[in-house]
């Protein structure tokens, strides 16, 4: 599974959701669903965006947590 860590990021560069939203040029409600792991897809486009704003990596904002053998 991938675990969406954009909150920690956004809070460690001081950035608020809708700043980050208006400088990747999408909406705040998209941004947030981001944010929350609401999404099952996230564009490279997008995410490369995030990435500029936020001067991170990919792998600070996505973690691979591997899934439990019961179907968890």
């Amino acid at each position: 599974m991938i675990k969406l860590r954009l909150d920690r990021v956004m809070l460690e560069k001081g950035v608020s959701l809708s700043d980050l939203a208006s400088k990747v040029g999408i909406t705040n409600a998209n941004m947030s669903n981001i944010k929350t792991g609401k999404i099952n897809a996230i564009r490279f486009s997008t995410l490369d965006s995030i990435c500029k704003v936020l001067n991170c990596q990919p792998g600070d904002i996505l973690e691979y947590i591997e899934d439990d053998e019961g179907g968890n």
